[in-house]
């Protein structure tokens, strides 16, 4: 298996020296950490007392299916070993090496009690820091059996996360071995994707991503954003065009239109907003409806999607109604949305026209809170960021037809 795979110094003595209770692989995206860590654990099922479950730990089981058990499955990667590892998508229970593994999905404090009654010799962890301190707690405490172990990977967070600040900094004090990972810790990735790489990440998502240093969110959360660089008076002729909309009653409703030019940029093109305290005068959701038609009748546009704040179901229900095309709930992960907002305003790619005048007066004032900082959080302070939530509505629903457009001239010219 080691022949098969092309592994850095670091891996393999990552590999080797995992032998505490608790090893942790943190670092940088695509750094190798992951295929070190799977390694090890390979090796610590083959070693692991008959006695205890053997469980694989995510945030759901959709990761765990495409973090864990498609690169174990790959003969590329794993060779012959790969045939015997057994799952079918969608179960909660997968044969590695002869031995049954439990897959458990941690989305939640609730999570925590399916370890309840639990007893396990052997646990693996994916995206370690995404999951509730009290899962990772009641998860050790399960870790009964004479030589259990737990093998984590995890991205950087912030420096005052409960990982860092309750184990990675205590390393001396517990029985723990960790090892950090850079991109060049990976023999196996090219300079081209390294480098297209790094330019999907910006900011406080480069530092942690690609340098896997764990740093705080502090300050404007978009301090790329530039009026003179981000504004235009003028649009192109548009390729096409998508609608979001983020839903409001007492708080304001915003609706943005987000179009691709002809020149390979994306642009939003106009807005439309109605603040109830303001004007006085609540809608209706057929109000609302009746009211965003118009505005894209009066700018003869119908956009292939739009998509709306996921929480607003009886909002959608009314367009579907009233024959709006292409309704579709948005995607919601707020700082994965962030950082496609900031990935497409600092790669240039992005403008605003100058007409959206609420999503311009939002952008200066979108700071992280540092309440939650102090706690370990990553989070927005939610004030004035409707016009900005429908705009990571837009951008991160439909990064996957964008993301391309990053690379290209034309959005690097910006």
């Amino acid at each position: 298996m080691l022949d098969s795979l092309p592994l850095s110094r670091k891996q393999l003595r990552s590999v080797a020296q995992a032998t505490a209770r608790i090893c942790i692989w943190h670092g940088a995206v695509r750094s190798g950490k992951t295929i070190s860590s799977l390694l090890a654990w390979l090796l610590a099922v083959a070693e692991a007392p008959p006695s205890g479950l053997i469980v694989v730990v995510g945030r759901s089981l959709q990761t765990i299916e495409r973090n864990v058990f498609e690169p174990l499955t790959d003969p590329a990667l794993f060779g012959p070993v790969a045939a015997q590892i057994r799952h079918t998508r969608g179960a909660t229970t997968a044969t590695v090496l002869g031995r049954t593994v439990h897959l458990i999905g941690a989305a939640d404090a609730r999570a925590e009690g399916r370890l309840r009654g639990l007893t396990a010799s052997l646990a693996y962890v994916d995206e370690a820091t995404l999951l509730p301190e009290a899962f990772w707690t009641q998860l050790l405490a399960r870790l009964s059996v004479p030589g259990a172990r737990l093998l984590a990977t995890t991205n950087p967070d912030s420096p005052r996360h409960w990982l860092k600040t309750g184990y990675l900094d205590r390393e001396g004090e517990l029985d723990l071995r960790s090892w950090h990972f850079r991109l060049d810790d990976n023999p196996s990735l090219s300079p081209a994707y390294v480098a297209s790489l790094a330019a999907e990440y910006v900011g406080l998502w480069r530092r942690r991503m690609i340098d896997g240093a764990w740093v705080v969110a502090e300050g404007s959360i978009f301090d790329m954003f530039d009026e003179q660089r981000h504004v235009v008076a003028t649009l192109p002729p548009m390729r096409r065009h998508w609608c979001a909309i983020d839903y409001g009653t007492t708080n304001p409703f915003a609706a943005l239109l987000l179009g691709e030019g002809t020149d390979g940029r994306l642009y939003v093109c106009s807005e439309w907003r109605h603040d109830s305290r303001a004007a006085r005068r609540q809608m209706t959701d057929a109000q609302y409806s009746a009211a965003v038609r118009r505005w894209l009748a009066e700018l003869d546009v119908e956009p292939e999607f739009t998509f709306v704040d996921p929480s607003a179901a009886s909002f959608s229900t009314q367009l579907w109604t009233d024959g709006h095309p292409g309704v579709a709930r948005a995607r919601n992960e707020v700082l994965d949305g962030i950082r496609s907002v900031s990935t497409a305003l600092d790669s240039g790619l992005l403008a605003v026209h100058s007409s959206c005048e609420g999503l311009l007066t939002e952008f200066p004032g979108y700071t992280w809170d540092p309440t939650a900082a102090d706690r370990g959080e990553d989070r927005p302070i939610k004030r004035d960021d409707h016009s900005l939530d429908a705009l990571r509505y837009a951008l991160h629903s439909t990064a996957h037809e964008w993301r391309h457009l990053i690379t290209t001239p034309a959005a690097g010219a910006a």
